[in-house]
Formats: structure tokens, sequence, C-alpha cells
């Protein structure tokens, strides 16, 4: 009877057979937080995939297992392989694909990491108790304009705030507190499946490692209810697209009383008709007509901060670029602004009075351009081809 041929493990982590160590952690903490049971309730596919991707990366991380990969394959990991697997259990011992994961983002099973970040809080981490609420994020759209001045914005968003009527605690109010029969405190339940062992948050207590003698009836013990959320946003002058404000403690709620998660703000700048954006400077194109460009002259141009007065000097050719100091975006830690760059095109006139006509083929004739229309310099460089 056939078997199934085991996916190659480099394959699963979407990296090639030389990876370094730290690019092989990034491509697994990718993976991971795609497709944990968290983030895809009931997914069993993802459940799979990320059981299958915690094998791979417990082999690839250590040099000895992953040299014996490289020579052999999946056969050095099977009974009476080359390698040979080191306490047991699969490949080279590994048995919970949670503690893999908590060990790549920094997890000691307390809380407070990315893994909180992505997975709504530290609740039921370790020793059960009232979790912290999640992270949430906000993207909110602005003008130059406003990224260049700063602006305050009204943000309405939803988010789990806290119960009113059980302030948070998850109790009818007058409720005594228990240690929950199931998890008997710990906020979490380990099940085995096959050689994996996976730790799962609490089904009786929601993580929180505790039970009530009479559950909130508003929030139904969870200590928070949906709710519309209203707050003010300074954003301060100097933003770009991606920058990221912090409001603390707006994010939702924590179970039963816990610490608020934060409220991230992500800022995206509309592109402006005028002025192009590079860093601090801004960059703007104008034409102007060939007789300014020949004879000189000054110009009003556009600015952040209102007109200014640009000279251009006599022959200017198209393409040149003038420099306006301080006429940028400021700087987002304060102090100076930057530059506003100003590209100038020659236009062609493309139409001409019998009158125009005739003066500009006197002009040229006075030039001697009729003889010699194309540049000296050219010329000089591409004479052998004549």
């Amino acid at each position: 009877m056939a078997t199934a041929r085991k996916e190659d493990y480099y394959e699963l982590l979407g990296v090639a057979k030389g990876v370094s160590d730290e690019d092989l952690k990034k491509a697994y903490r990718k993976k991971a937080v795609q497709f944990h049971p968290d983030k895809n309730p009931g997914n069993k596919e993802a459940e799979e995939m990320f059981k299958k991707i915690s094998e791979a990366y417990e082999v690839l991380k250590d040099p000895q297992k992953r040299a014996a990969y490289d020579q052999f394959g999946h056969a050095a990991f099977q009974q009476g392989g080359a390698a040979g697997p080191r306490g047991g259990g699969g490949a080279g011992g590994f048995h919970d694909p949670f503690d893999i994961f908590r060990e790549v983002f920094g997890q000691g099973g307390g809380g407070g990491g990315i893994f909180d970040e992505f997975f709504g809080g530290g609740g039921g981490g370790g020793g059960g108790g009232a979790g912290r609420g999640s992270d949430l994020r906000y993207d909110i759209e602005i003008t130059l304009e406003e990224a260049a001045h700063g602006v305050e914005k009204e943000i309405s968003f939803r988010r789990l705030g806290s119960c009113s009527h059980c302030s948070g605690s998850g109790a009818e109010p007058g409720s005594k507190r228990t240690t929950c029969p199931t998890c008997r405190g710990a906020g979490q339940v380990t099940t085995s499946r096959g050689f994996f062992h996976v730790r799962q948050v609490c089904p009786t207590c929601h993580g929180t490692g505790a039970r009530f003698e009479r559950v909130c009836a508003k929030c139904d013990g969870e200590g928070r209810l949906q709710e519309t959320a209203k707050i003010n946003v300074r954003i301060p002058a100097g933003v770009d697209t991606g920058s990221k404000l912090r409001s603390a403690g707006n994010g939702e709620a924590g179970v039963m009383g816990g610490q608020a998660g934060d409220l991230y703000i992500v800022v995206h700048v509309k592109e402006h008709e005028v002025f192009e954006r590079q860093g601090d400077d801004l960059f703007t194109e104008i034409p102007i007509k060939f007789t300014l460009a020949t004879l000189g002259g000054t110009i009003q141009v556009p600015t952040l901060q209102g007109k200014a007065t640009l000279k251009i000097p006599a022959a200017t050719q198209s393409g040149t670029t003038f420099r306006l100091k301080g006429r940028g975006m400021p700087h987002l830690r304060g102090g100076a602004h930057g530059d506003q760059l100003i590209r100038v095109h020659v236009e062609v006139p493309s139409s001409l009075t019998s009158e125009q006509r005739r003066k500009l083929e006197e002009f040229a004739q006075a030039c001697g351009d009729a003889e010699e229309p194309v540049g000296k310099s050219f010329f000089e460089k591409a004479k052998k081809f004549f």
C-alpha cells in the first residue's frame, strides 16, 4: 500500500536550502501567524498546516538535524534512520507546536509579546486570571496639507469595551469567584493528537482560570461587550504614509477586568496633484515658456506655505531643477523642514500666427539655426556618423 510523500521542509517554510538562521526564523514567524489556530478557528486545514510548519522549523533550526535532513531527507528521522530521533516522537523529538511558536515569538508563557498582539492578548497565558485585551489597528487617510501642518481627527470604530453592568469583572454584582474546575486555574487545557500535545485556551473559563457563582447577565461572564468608540486623535506634523501612532488603552477591554489593549493608528497620506513627496522634500514640475527660459525673469510658484517667487536665469535649459530651502515637509520630530525642488520644462508653442512665425524665422536666420539646427556640442560627439 502506497504511503503519502511527506512535504519538503524547505518548501513548507518557503525558503531556500542555504537559508540563514535569522531568515529561517522570519519565514516561520510569518507562516505561524498565517496558520495559527487562534487566527483560523475551526479550520482543520490551517491547523494541520500549522503543525507541519512547526515540525519543519523544529528540524531546520537545529544544525545537526538540518545537516541530517539535507543528507538523508525525511528518512533521517524514521526508525533506524541515519540521524535518529532524539527524545522520541516524530522529527527529532518534536512535541508541541505551540512551544516552538512561543520560542520564535519570544514568549515565556506570561503574555505581552507579539503573540498577544496578533491573537487577542495574554488571556489565560500561564497562571490564568484576567486577560489583556487585544490591540487594534485603525487606518486613516489624510491630505498632504494635513500631514504638513498636523491635524486632529475624530475616529469611530467597533471594539469590545468594558461591561458597565459588572464593571468588567464578568461577575454578577455580589457573586463569589471560584477556581475553574476544567483547567484548575491554569487558563489552558492540553489535548493529545498523535505525537502532538496541543495547548489551547480553556473552553470553560475562556483562559481566565476562574468561574463565578453567577456570571454577569449582560456580558455572559466575559466582562466586555461590543461598542462603538469615538476618540480624538492628534496627528503630528511631518507624518508620512506608514507612520504609526499608539493610543494607549484604547484597544479592546481585557477579559474580566484585565488591562485594555492599545489602538494603533496607521497613517496614509493621499497623493497630491501638484507636489510629489520624497522623504521630507517636495518635488514640483512647472512648464515655462521658451521666451522666459531664453530671456530670464521671475515667476510665482506654489508651496505648502503659500506662494513664493522663483528667479529664472537667462538661458535656462529644460529639465533644470531649482531648490527652495526650507519649503518642504517638517521633520516629524520637530525642528527643520525639508526643501522644495522645482524642475522646469521649456514649453514649445504648438501653434503660431503668421506674424509670430515670420518673426521666429527671422530670429532663426539671425542665430544661424537654419544652417546648424543641432547643438554644436552634440554634433562634435556624433560627427563621425555623418
